[in-house]
């Protein structure tokens, strides 16, 4: 609706944690112009104990020194509208201005369900508008309205006041509500009043709230107490009664099959053995759409990358230069761009499996199996979400109630495989692997080698972390995993331009955010590798050059002349990459990554991936591009790697290094970005540094096993 409203593009979910900050876009409004519209975190309640829903009660009332807004609109879902009027009453008990939009109203029509509009309104006291938001119907009536009640003044109802002990309780602790609160309004300070009876306990995080308020909201709970009473309970269940005695008058709804049909496909969607097949199932199908459908593509994207360089050399002039764009930036950046089908692929399917309702399914799945390791089934969120980016994921953290469930998940999202592993992965398992068509390439008869590969490395980081947060919980995070409270979304067919409008948005944060870091890190990586230019070389090459074409053999051969020089230049250029500098930077760090399997050109992508995990595709670009002859400048770089040896002539990457250097990856802490986050977060350095120090020795480690491991049982 917001989208709607704005045209904005903001990215909202069937679950929280999608939106933890308040959002805002321009909205014309007849006869008034532009109108700003702030879009808060969806909420449940008002009572503030997790970050979104502070978000919304300051906003609303005014507390965060921003000024309360001139009118509310009030999103109540038509196909859930008891659940959704407790919000709506807590809201007009500010004494706010207040439109409900009465969403879903296409759903409702379909599934003959008859929502009495006029007595709704007449009950709470507030204009309703029946919209349709996915469709964008009924968005102009809404914005008359608003119209309407930002011109006028919308009608403010009056609130019965409460008699008894819950009475006397609530004017205790309205006369300690800050004056600013309530704008001179003894019946909106009398409803922050009973918002702080909901929201303060011994577990809150609102440290910022005056002691004075604190301490009475202390002393009212005790007296319950002692009195035996819930307090909780009565407060919540004023609204509650007074939604279920009007319920009747509110809603008419004809039988349909909607729910036995929801509640038959749930059982088999959440059960805890076939559900778990079937989600194992549908990321299996993911990843092999990935390798399949996206093939073609990028070898489409490799050929118009390989011929705008070449095309490029041939125009620039032969020199630093002309080798800083062919093989700088355009063979970095152009090393990323070949991916960027697999991550249209990717958010492709997350986008459907989110407007489906199937991604909330998988949230209750998963809440099982989390809730035995310590963690929230809330925490499946933000998991999930970093498998696109470890960075918006750290931030749905806000979500969660405890400050405990939020450090634990915070130091194990990072280790779920994010969409800037898959270039690294796609890399290695394209080039070190057999395809479909090659022998070897299919497990079983039925997944190919490669998809196997892929599903295996997001299956693995995922136990990781479910087993570094069941360590961190037991160790530095002690505490019970709170129960999982969460609404299932009821089935929909997935909306094609909300799915479009994700890829789009994915895509291009991809290539923008993304491109920028490898920019800057190609231009230092290659400053790095063919500097110094003019090195001291152990031998004259170019004189041996001038030897070899002028001899008789080199006359009457030609093709033993060719091979000569071809393999004299590769000397050449091999000794002017051990001379760089940033041949110095991978030998410094070679002693410790060679256990692992990795020599010192690995060592460079290691140092450059900390920039962020996918600049180590560039950083091979860069490192295998300079010195090549012109004849394999247009090969890929999974070519390139293909024929890299070592010394001894013996292959640098072979299948264990490649599942070596994978598992490093999935674990590593190779991203500046998300430790950043996790800083401003957490509030602390030393958090940041725990994160970068605990997941690089886990990350060598696993490793370490890996290639040792598959070299004791004769694997290479």
């Amino acid at each position: 609706m917001f989208n709607g409203l704005t045209g904005s593009r903001a990215k909202v979910g069937n679950y929280p944690g999608v939106t933890v900050e308040r959002k805002e876009g321009l909205m014309v409004v007849p006869a008034l112009g532009d109108v700003v519209v702030l879009d808060i975190p969806g909420s449940y309640s008002l009572a503030a104990r997790t970050q979104e829903e502070r978000i919304a009660i300051e906003t609303l009332a005014g507390l965060n020194q921003k000024g309360e807004p001139d009118a509310v609109v009030v999103v109540v879902d038509g196909t859930q509208l008891g659940r959704s009027l407790y919000l709506a009453l807590e809201i007009i008990e500010l004494r706010l201005p207040v439109v409900i939009a009465l969403n879903m109203a296409d759903v409702l029509k379909q599934h003959h369900m008859i929502i009495d509009t006029k007595v709704l309104s007449e009950a709470l006291g507030v204009p309703v508008v029946p919209i349709s938001a996915a469709l964008e119907k009924g968005l102009d009536d809404l914005k008359e309205v608003v119209g309407e009640v930002l011109a006028k003044g919308g009608p403010i109802p009056r609130q019965e006041p409460l008699e008894g002990v819950l009475g006397q309780d609530l004017d205790a602790v309205q006369s300690v509500i800050p004056q600013g609160w309530g704008r001179g309004d003894e019946e909106r300070r009398r409803a922050l009043a009973g918002w702080a009876l909901l929201s303060l306990g011994d577990d809150d995080e609102l440290w910022d709230l005056p002691d004075s308020l604190r301490q009475h909201v202390q002393e009212r709970r005790k007296g319950a107490l002692e009195q035996d009473r819930d307090l909780d309970l009565e407060l919540i269940s004023r609204h509650w009664d007074w939604i279920d005695a009007r319920m009747p008058s509110f809603i008419k709804e004809v039988p349909s099959t909607l729910r036995r049909m929801s509640d038959a496909i749930d059982r088999v969607l959440i059960h805890p053995v076939f559900g778990f097949m079937l989600f194992l199932m549908v990321m299996a199908l993911l990843f092999q759409s990935l390798f399949s459908w996206s093939d073609p593509l990028i070898t489409g994207v490799e050929s118009v990358v390989g011929g705008f360089a070449l095309g490029l050399g041939a125009i620039l002039p032969e020199g630093v230069f002309g080798d800083f764009v062919t093989e700088g930036l355009v063979g970095g950046v152009g090393a990323i761009l070949v991916f960027l089908p697999q991550i249209l692929l990717l958010f492709l399917f997350i986008s459907i499996l989110e407007d489906s309702g199937y991604m909330a399914r998988a949230a209750i799945l998963m809440d099982r199996i989390m809730k035995a390791l310590g963690l929230t089934g809330r925490a499946f969120v933000p998991m999930i979400s970093g498998f696109a980016c470890a960075i918006p994921a750290i931030m749905a953290t806000r979500t969660m109630e405890r400050q405990r469930d939020r450090m634990l998940t915070m130091m194990v999202v990072p280790l779920m495989t994010c969409s800037a592993r898959l270039p690294v992965y796609t890399l290695i398992i394209a080039a070190l692997f057999p395809g479909p068509d090659a022998p070897g390439g299919m497990v079983g008869g039925i997944v190919s080698l490669q998809a196997a590969l892929m599903v295996g490395m997001y299956l693995f980081s995922t136990v990781v972390a479910l087993l570094a947060a069941a360590v961190l919980g037991r160790t530095l995070f002690q505490g019970a995993a709170p129960p999982l409270l969460l609404e299932l979304p009821p089935y929909r067919l997935p909306r094609p331009r909300s799915v479009l409008r994700m890829m789009w948005e994915r895509g291009r944060l991809f290539v923008t955010e993304a491109g920028s870091v490898i920019l800057t890190c190609t231009v230092v990586l290659w400053v790095l590798l063919p500097f110094p230019q003019d090195p001291p070389l152990s031998r004259d090459y170019e004189a041996e050059m001038v030897s070899i074409q002028s001899s008789e053999e080199a006359q009457a051969t030609p093709t033993w002349k060719s091979a000569r020089l071809e393999t004299l230049l590769a000397e050449q250029s091999a000794e002017r990459l051990q001379l760089s500098y940033g041949s110095r930077l991978g030998h410094m760090i070679e002693p410790a990554i060679a256990p692992l399997g990795f020599d010192w050109k690995i060592g460079v992508g290691l140092v450059g991936a900390f920039a962020a995990r996918e600049v180590f595709v560039s950083t091979m670009g860069v490192v295998y591009g300079v010195g090549d002859d012109v004849g394999e400048e247009s090969l890929p770089l999974r070519e390139k790697i293909k024929k890299e040896k070592r010394p001894d002539g013996t292959p640098v990457y072979t299948p264990l290094v490649g599942l070596s250097l994978m598992v490093f990856f999935a674990l590593a802490a190779q991203c500046m970005s998300t430790l950043a986050v996790v800083r401003r977060e957490t509030r602390s350095t030393g958090w940041a540094v725990f994160l970068f120090v605990y997941m690089t020795a886990l990350a060598w480690c696993a490793s370490f096993a890996v290639y040792q491991g598959g070299q004791w049982l004769g694997y290479s």
